[in-house]
């Protein structure tokens, strides 16, 4: 039965509950690192709405591994595959990507706290020491061939289960080994392809499900479109850990989206919008911090200007297969605002630079839909946001971000006049595989003035 509670005891118990509460803020985004040796290696668990989770291994790679080791006061490596046994936890964080100069690794981009398809033995962990690179013996990227006599080394696959997959093997002084799994990802993947003539990179595994051989060449550092492994960059490495192998499946058929430069060109414009007309986009981050300032500190901030700078973004799939996305349909996330599913967190990227490369302003677009919206004559379109539709772009169809759409543009009301760089990118962290990557990216000049913005000179590119 319920009783009726005393001022005094309703107090008391306003205070307890209050306690727990600022515990679980002080707790909110601590790292602790389980299963290693020390405290210094281990899997990666995250505290979030007061409890532990995991990280899952999907995109996981030394730049978050850096992120991570840096609460430590320390570098680090990446770990995949629950090297320090199967997570023990629900996983809170998946298709992690860092740039590595993040305070915390919740700052980086993700799917989303608690929306993941990984399963227990897909932990991502880290390895965390002193040193920036263990027993460098020679610190600078040279190319492969530089190092090894190409005329005299062979490349293959193995233990895979077909000819088009399998752990990558290299034949070096007179025996086969593999290499090791430092930041490998599907451009080194797609160099193997070519190199073995076995079409493109469609995964870029790293774990020992292939198997694995003594490690013979590491550090191995590719820009994706490379016929030959060999002209690719590595660093020559000494004692190194590397828990696991790297692993290659290759195919024929995959999509390959190239932007369209004229459309961004021709679009390009400045718009100022109140803040009572974007309070949808204010909802996915669409705008600067300053906004959400304005937002907290004005009680009038709804009539508040922004300044726009909006474009449209058209991507066409050259390639032979649909453009798909990662995450299963059950994990798409539904916005209120828009009326439709979200299958991709991270699908494009809006960046304006000055002339030292440094950015000033990005896009802040939390995340997309992904549908045919133009085709070519006689193509018919599959995919549409509506109605939970399955999403992708089919082979000659465009997925358009129209120039009116909310998100689309960056918000340059901060930046000062002037000449800067602008690039858009899609797919920008290769986290679905394409036939190329140099055709993801536009890098073009910007002229911004306080009553105008042009935008020209766009070329194609990688992210």
């Amino acid at each position: 039965m319920c009783k009726d509670l005393s001022e005094n005891e309703r107090n008391i118990r306003a205070v307890f509950i209050q306690k727990i509460l600022n515990k679980q803020k002080h707790f909110e985004g601590r790292i602790k690192l389980v299963g290693g040796s020390d405290k210094f290696e281990g899997n990666v668990y995250i505290h979030h709405a007061g409890r532990w989770g995991a990280v899952c291994d999907d995109s996981w790679d030394n730049a978050a591994a850096k992120v991570v080791c840096r609460t430590f006061n320390k570098t680090g490596e990446a770990t995949h595959g629950s090297q320090y046994g199967e997570a023990i936890e629900k996983f809170w964080m998946d298709d992690v990507v860092c740039e590595g100069t993040e305070t915390s690794i919740s700052n980086c981009i993700f799917s989303g706290w608690g929306t993941s398809d990984c399963e227990s033995s897909e932990a991502a962990g880290v390895i965390c020491h002193n040193k920036v690179v263990p027993e460098v013996i020679d610190a600078e990227s040279r190319y492969i061939h530089e190092v090894i006599d190409a005329s005299s080394t062979s490349l293959r696959l193995a233990g895979g289960r077909n000819n088009l997959e399998g752990r990558v093997e290299i034949y070096y002084n007179n025996t086969w080994g593999s290499i090791c799994p430092d930041g490998w990802t599907l451009y080194e993947a797609s160099a193997v392809c070519h190199h073995l003539a076995l079409g493109h990179a469609v995964q870029a595994p790293q774990s020992d499900f292939f198997g694995g051989s003594k490690i013979v060449l590491s550090g191995v550092e590719c820009q994706g479109n490379e016929t030959n492994l060999f002209t690719c960059k590595h660093r020559a490495l000494g004692d190194v850990v590397c828990p696991g192998e790297k692993g290659v499946i290759c195919t024929n058929h995959l999509a390959d989206l190239q932007l369209d430069t004229k459309a961004i060109e021709m679009s390009a414009h400045l718009k100022d919008s109140t803040l009572y007309e974007l309070q949808c986009a204010m909802e996915e981050n669409c705008l600067s911090k300053s906004a959400y300032e304005i937002q907290k500190t004005n009680p009038n901030w709804q009539f508040e200007t922004r300044r726009l700078l909006r474009f449209t973004a058209s991507s066409l799939n050259i390639g032979n297969d649909d453009f798909r996305p990662y995450l299963p349909k059950h994990l798409w996330q539904w916005h209120l605002c828009h009326k439709h599913y979200h299958s991709m967190e991270v699908f494009a990227t809006f960046d304006v630079l000055d002339s030292d490369g440094q950015r000033v302003a990005e896009g802040h677009k939390a995340s997309f839909c992904l549908e045919d919206n133009e085709c070519r004559p006689g193509i018919e379109k599959k995919y549409s946001c509506a109605n939970y539709g399955d999403q992708g772009v089919s082979v000659n169809c465009s997925d358009i971000y129209r120039y009116y759409l909310d998100c689309q543009w960056v918000d340059v009301t901060d930046v000062e006049p002037g000449d800067y760089s602008f690039k858009v990118a899609v797919n920008p962290h290769a986290r679905i595989a394409e036939q190329s990557y140099h055709n993801n990216a536009a890098s073009c000049s910007l002229r911004l003035t306080d009553t105008y913005a042009v935008v020209y000179g766009c070329s194609l590119g990688r992210p």
